[in-house]
Order: C-alpha cells, then structure tokens, then sequence
C-alpha cells in the first residue's frame, strides 16, 4: 500500500540526514505542512533543537503579497520556527531523496485569526465565542480560507495536497491548560455546544424556518441536565432526543449546506490553481455532523468532489470509519479515478500510537476498503517507534 508520513518543514530545514531516514522507512511520500495551527513539537533527532514552538497559526512559506493585496483577512507568516519558505526548502531536499511531496493544510482552526477578529469566530447558544473555530458560513471567512487553500495547497514541487479542518470546528478543541472536561458531554450535547449563533448562522436558521432565539432557548434547555449529571447521548437519534426532531433538523440542514457548499469551493480552488494531475485529498469523517480536524461529510458526496479521504483508523476506528466510504467508493461521480481511502494510523507511542501494531492494522484496514495508509507523525516518532514502522512496512510490502 503506498504510505505517506505526517512531517513538519522544521524537521527537515536544518538536518541533512532527516530526507534519508525518512526514505529508508520504506514510505514513497511525505505529507508537509504548509498552513498549520499553533503547536509545540518535539524534534528528538534533530541537530540543533529539541522543541519547536509554533506561537500562532501560520503558513510556512512567503504568501503572496499581490494575492492578499486588500483582504481583510488573510494568512500569518511564520515566525522564527520556519522562517523564509521553510516549506519550499524541506520540499526540496524530500524530492531529492526521492520522496513524493504533497502539501498538508489545516484550514478553519486558527485561535490567532478569531482573537484578532472576534467577528470571524462560531458562537454558541450561551453566546460564548470560539476564537479557535472559524464559522465557514460567514461570506468573509469562506472567502478567506478557500483562498487560503489554494496557495497554500499549491505549492513549488508538490503533486497533491491534504486539506484538514475542511468544514465545521466546534467545542472540542486542544487548547493551553485546558479544563473543560469537568463535565462529560456525549456526542448529541458536544454537538449542540458546537452549534454558531452568529448573525449569519441566526439568520440561516431563521430561513429554514426556527425563530433564532428561541432555537438558542432551546439549545440551553436541552443541555441543561447534562451541567449536573453530565449527557451520554450519541448519534442523530440522541440529538433528536435532545432537541426534538424538528429543530434537529433544521440545524442538520444548515450546517450540512454549508459545509458541502465550503468543500465543494475549497477543492474547486486547489484545483484551479494547480491545474490537472494535482490530487486533492480531505482529512474526513463519515458523520456529517461531526467537527473538528477530521471534518464530518456526506461519503457519496465528497467522494464526487475531491480525489479521496484521509480517515482516523487509530484505536480500532477503521471499522466505524472505513466502511461508509468503502460501499461509496465505486459509485463516485470521478469514474476515471478511482478515489484513495487513505487509512491515518498513530505511530507515535508517547501519544498513544502503536507503531507495533501497524501491519496488522494496515492489513485489517485494507480489509475494510483502504487503499493507501497515513502515518502521524514521522517528526514527533521516537528512534524506537521509526524502527518498528520501517519493520511493519517491510512487512506490508
């Protein structure tokens, strides 16, 4: 199966043996961020650091000053953790070695972006704003990110590219220190804590006909008992149960618009700026309702718009996961593609990776339909966890 691993560009600027270990892993493509979030990451072989400190989402290359000329929103450079094309130069020195580069771009998740404009921001019903979450159904913010995906997608020497966070962010969400888990929220309530009650989400629902208030009204009712005893209730059916049915819907309708109508620009775009041959993959999940990084779809309608998807296998996922695109993958709408499932596994075992497991997994999951695996994160992997990983690849081919 072809692999690709998860890499910062800081792994690689700065160490000349780095383009060589990774080729000898036994992997035949790189995934390289060149729009990320705000990190501190480990860098356990590298020459001159051990720890890099991302400070704020950036992307890690020079934008392009004409493309941004007059927006008021547009993409942070990088500080000293990647100066220059830090992209650019690990790009080149991966392809020298042999290595097939795609670009790995995180997209509606920037902390930095909804402090500095608090307007950009989702809104929940207590009226508390996620300044980490852009809301996609803001004309501005789709704007910004679609164009956002195209320059960072398209970079020098790349064949394809990964966009992650294509769609909703809600409640959930790694932040410094954090202390929000006090309370044990199931799928239905995170759902209903990650609904946006902007302007433009208000009047959203106010066109599917819910009065915005009193949907808010609502929203804060149906959590209510989960502030005392916690909720467990999960699926569409638990929020029905929550909400009640109609409500339900017309957020379900909303937001499943508005995502579909984001992913559809956000491919169009890469696609228009690097032309035929270039693969566009989502970092995807098959619940369409779901936020986060592994963005929730339709599986028959991404699977018509975008080249493939990069699925969370880790944990014994593959199997709740795969499945819903596996029996889509032979309906897509690209007949003369035939489009990746690409299974992402954690090889990482300080942060709970099981690299030792990984042909077995990667075999069960070609199993249940996948047709290609993702390794996170060759940079954050220790020597001992890269050992078994290049043993398992081995294996597997």
């Amino acid at each position: 199966m072809r692999t690709s691993v998860f890499l910062y560009p800081w792994d690689v600027v700065g160490d000349p043996d780095a383009p060589a270990r990774i080729a000898e892993l036994g992997v035949q493509q790189v995934t390289l961020a060149s729009a990320y979030h705000s990190t501190r990451a480990l860098t356990p072989r590298h020459p001159r650091h051990r720890v890099v400190t991302a400070e704020h989402a950036a992307v890690l290359y020079p934008p392009d000053p004409a493309r941004w000329a007059g927006h008021d929103l547009r993409p942070y450079p990088a500080g000293d953790w990647a100066p220059g094309d830090a992209h650019g130069e690990a790009a080149a020195a991966l392809t020298d070695a042999g290595l097939d580069v795609h670009t790995w771009v995180i997209l509606a998740h920037s902390s930095r972006l909804g402090a500095e404009h608090p307007a950009t921001s989702v809104v929940n019903a207590y009226g508390d704003r996620y300044p980490w979450a852009p809301c996609i159904a803001r004309p501005a913010v789709a704007g910004y990110l679609t164009e956002l995906a195209a320059e960072a997608a398209v970079r020098p020497g790349a064949h394809g590219t990964e966009l992650e966070s294509c769609g909703w962010y809600g409640l959930a969400h790694l932040h410094a220190h954090d202390k929000i888990a006090g309370v044990g929220l199931g799928e239905a309530a995170q759902y209903l804590m990650s609904l946006c009650f902007c302007s433009v989400c208000r009047e959203g629902y106010a066109g599917l006909g819910a009065e915005p208030d009193e949907l808010a009204s609502a929203v804060r009712r149906a959590l209510e008992p989960g502030w005392a005893a916690g909720s467990a209730e999960a699926g569409r059916s638990g929020i029905e149960k929550l909400l009640g049915a109609d409500l339900a819907a017309v957020t379900l309708d909303w937001r499943g618009g508005i995502a579909r109508t984001f992913q559809e620009s956000a491919v169009a775009a890469v696609r228009a700026a690097a032309g035929p041959g270039f693969q566009v993959l989502l970092h995807a999940d098959p619940v369409p309702y779901h936020t986060g990084a592994n963005a929730g779809v339709d599986p028959a309608h991404i699977l018509g718009v975008a080249d493939g998807v990069v699925l969370p296998c880790a944990g014994g996922a593959a199997g709740t996961v795969l499945p819903p695109f596996a029996d889509h993958r032979t309906a897509s709408a690209l007949p003369a593609v035939s489009p990746v499932l690409a299974a992402n596994f954690n090889v990482v075992g300080g942060m709970g990776g099981s690299p030792a497991t990984l042909a077995e997994d990667a075999a069960r999951a070609k199993e249940l339909g996948a047709t290609e695996l993702r390794l996170y994160h060759a940079g954050l992997a220790s020597d001992e966890d890269l050992t078994a990983v290049a043993s398992a690849l081995s294996r597997l081919s």
